[in-house]
């Protein structure tokens, strides 16, 4: 969704001018739009234009203050910069009084109009990144799990909803805060037992002691103080779906237990001689590998063997880092709503982060930030911001994954000009892509 905005519209009505100051920008490294009139220039220049304005004022037919109130018109955030004689200097002030972002006064030496071009081109860059951000989060289906679009992410949904129709139990693996639950409940919502209960269990969160009473529950005088009979948390996911968070957590007694269930689909609550049987869907997610903890004698292997029927692997952000923007916009537009505050413009230090930073705490911490910055906590104005607490390998892959996304950028999303260019394997350069989530779709242009 960022995106870095590089586009100068230059109008001039002089030829040569036009040409001269064309140059200049292109060797700074602009790209350059030549246009000959204000007319022109409003043929071509729209809301949302990727770039900025440069006009000479003095134009036959439209003049530049003309031109720049018929723009303001379109888009009051677009940046235009005047070129002015002496003459016209007090004009060029008032259109400053009103809005204007600059002006040159000739003559002038093209590093001072490269160096305004440059400030304005930044301050059109956080004003179209948040206006994406805005319109990102608007589009967002409050239902919809799981967003992102990068291609690992369509690849996810699309195995979800292979899965989901098929009903057998599924294990979840993926790093803290990926979001396991998210694809727990896609699972859910996308099977036939969608109308019924969806049965959320922290197992790291259930005191030992009450493990078999919160899961299988009790009958009334079961123990001391089972004053009334309980239905657990097995037996209110029937027809619906259990989902064991963190199941790695589970005791050796209920692990054994709970291998009964998966195997006969039958409980035993305590202080009860019947079983019952109990139609259940089993989502268990783990941040760790379970099949290592069965190798270790940590985590029973029959239990392992018995979840592990279909795997589904949820990825970190930092392996779809161009999802991050999105993803922050709607949980800044949550976090506003929630909070009743209007979403914070963004800033190129907040930008900095949301592209730099490696996300430990994935999607969840992703969504602690926004709310943060949505209650004024800026947490990146503090000198010890992020990118500082970037260890070497985090800061040399940032870096990395800018001179990808240039390279992609400079040859327009041609990959086979952009592998010349960074004299990479054909294969280590997919790898580089495919490990960042970089979609080199975004980059081709006409």
């Amino acid at each position: 969704m960022f995106e870095d905005i590089n586009l100068v519209a230059f109008v001039d009505d002089d030829a040569d001018l036009r040409a001269a100051h064309g140059q200049s920008l292109k060797l700074a490294g602009f790209d350059v739009l030549a246009l000959a009139s204000a007319e022109a220039a409003l043929a071509r220049i729209g809301a949302d234009f990727p770039g900025v304005v440069v006009s000479d004022i003095r134009m036959p037919g439209m003049d530049g203050r003309q031109l720049f109130h018929r723009l303001r018109d379109l888009d009051p955030d677009l940046p235009v910069i005047f070129i002015t004689g002496h003459g016209d200097i007090a004009q060029a002030v008032e259109a400053l009084q009103d809005g204007a972002y600059d002006f040159v006064a000739k003559p002038f030496a093209s590093d001072r109009l490269i160096a305004s071009v440059r400030r304005a081109l930044e301050k059109r860059r956080l004003v179209l990144d948040n206006r994406r951000l805005i319109a990102g989060a608007s589009q967002i289906d409050a239902d919809l799990t799981l967003i992102g679009d990068t291609p690992v992410m369509d690849r996810l949904r699309a195995n979800i909803r292979h899965i989901a129709e098929a009903d057998v139990d599924v294990l979840v693996e993926g790093e803290t805060g990926v979001g396991k639950e998210l694809v727990a409940q896609a699972l859910h919502r996308w099977s036939r037992r969608r109308h019924h209960p969806f049965v959320a269990v922290s197992c790291a969160a259930l005191p030992e002691t009450m493990i078999e009473s919160e899961l299988f529950g009790h009958e009334t005088g079961a123990f001391s103080g089972a004053l009334r009979r309980r239905v657990g948390r097995i037996e209110s996911a029937d027809r619906g779906t259990l989902f064991l968070d963190e199941v790695e957590s589970l005791a050796m007694a209920a692990q054994g237990r709970m291998l009964r269930v998966l195997e006969e689909r039958l409980i035993n609550p305590m202080g009860s001689s019947e079983a019952r049987a109990v139609d259940i869907r089993v989502v268990a997610a783990s941040s760790t590998d379970l099949g290592a903890l069965a190798d270790q004698g940590q985590f029973r292997a029959d239990l392992f063997y018995r979840l592990n029927v279909l795997r589904i692997r949820v990825p970190p952000l930092r392996e779809r880092r161009a999802d991050i923007p999105l993803l922050f916009g709607h949980f800044q537009a949550q976090a506003a709503a929630r909070f009743r505050r209007d979403p914070p413009p963004l800033t190129d230090r907040v930008r900095q982060r949301l592209l730099e930073y490696d996300w430990p705490g994935n999607v969840r911490e992703l969504g602690h930030f926004a709310e943060r910055l949505v209650l004024g906590l800026d947490d990146t104005a503090d000198p010890d911001m992020a990118q500082d607490r970037l260890g070497l390998a985090e800061r040399m892959d940032a870096f990395e994954t800018r001179i990808l996304q240039d390279a992609l950028r400079d040859h327009r999303g041609d990959v086979r000009a952009t592998i010349a260019a960074l004299s990479l394997p054909r294969k280590t350069f997919y790898d580089k892509i495919k490990r960042r989530g970089i979609d080199i779709s975004r980059y081709r242009t006409p």
